[in-house]
């Protein structure tokens, strides 16, 4: 069976911003993605028989050869964009992301149809803040809503964004910009790490729990976030999602479910 026939998009761009952090741009070829809200997430795909980047170890799992492999990820672009993006990080042992990483520009990859998932804020009023949280790869959903409409939002915005080394603070350069540039938005970077930068860290370097303990919101807004006028997205390491919702449930935050509003948005990888 011939799987590259599956291929329905071309890669556009290919730039790795780190050792294992990579920026996709994908272009339907022949069909046109249909719109979407910021937030949402579509399915990636390549051949079992795909090369594998230089740097990938054995494959944790088996694949099928008559199957593409597919994964979810994120959307990073703007809604209103003809070429979707993707901020990728590699996992060593993975079956597709080691395969991703080995695409170039002009490669075909495989997309699905159709972007879902409830990450968004088109049911949070334009008058109440938002924090959004994230570690790694996590902040993707979150470029996308900021380069959709989310800076025309009354509400406050702050990105809190965490990473083990500065250099895996994907659009770190384009958050100080927006940051500079609009009054109601702040950006708040965090390395674990700090000991291996070549040029060392004048940046906060706890973990984004003791950020959220330590009144961040608060310093940057004059005010405290409360379950009446903020929303908290998190997305990123199942561990930070975890902590995050036990320290917001104390302020009372709840999480959101569809039956039931809540405050607090997660996705975890």
């Amino acid at each position: 069976m011939d799987l590259t026939k599956e291929l329905n998009c071309v890669i556009t761009q290919a730039v790795q911003v780190s050792p294992i952090m990579k920026i996709l741009r994908v272009k339907p070829e022949g069909w046109q993605f249909p719109s979407f809200e910021a937030g949402q997430f579509v399915a990636l795909g390549l051949p079992p028989d795909a090369e594998r980047c230089a740097e990938a170890t054995k494959e944790h799992a088996e694949t099928k050869p008559d199957r593409l492999i597919k994964r979810a990820y994120s959307i990073s672009s703007a809604s209103i964009d003809d070429v979707i993006e993707f901020y990728v990080t590699l996992v060593h042992s993975g079956n597709l992301t080691p395969r991703l990483f080995n695409l170039k520009i002009g490669d075909k990859v495989w997309m699905g149809k159709k972007a879902v998932g409830m990450f968004t804020l088109d049911e949070i009023s334009s008058e109440t803040n938002i924090v959004l949280v994230a570690t790694g790869t996590g902040v993707a959903p979150y470029m996308s809503m900021l380069r959709s409409n989310a800076l025309k939002r009354e509400g406050k915005i702050i990105v809190i964004h965490g990473a083990a080394n500065s250099w895996d603070l994907g659009y770190s350069s384009e958050l100080r910009l927006l940051a500079n540039m609009f009054d109601n938005f702040s950006y708040y970077p965090t390395i674990t790490e700090p000991g291996n930068e070549p040029s060392g860290w004048a940046g906060d370097t706890r973990f984004i729990e003791k950020i959220w303990e330590s009144g961040l919101a608060k310093e940057k807004w004059g005010f405290a976030p409360s379950p009446d006028n903020t929303h908290v997205f998190l997305c990123g390491n199942p561990r930070m999602v975890t902590s995050m919702k036990e320290l917001l449930a104390v302020d009372g935050f709840k999480e959101h479910k569809r039956k039931e509003p809540g405050q607090i948005h997660a996705e975890e990888f």
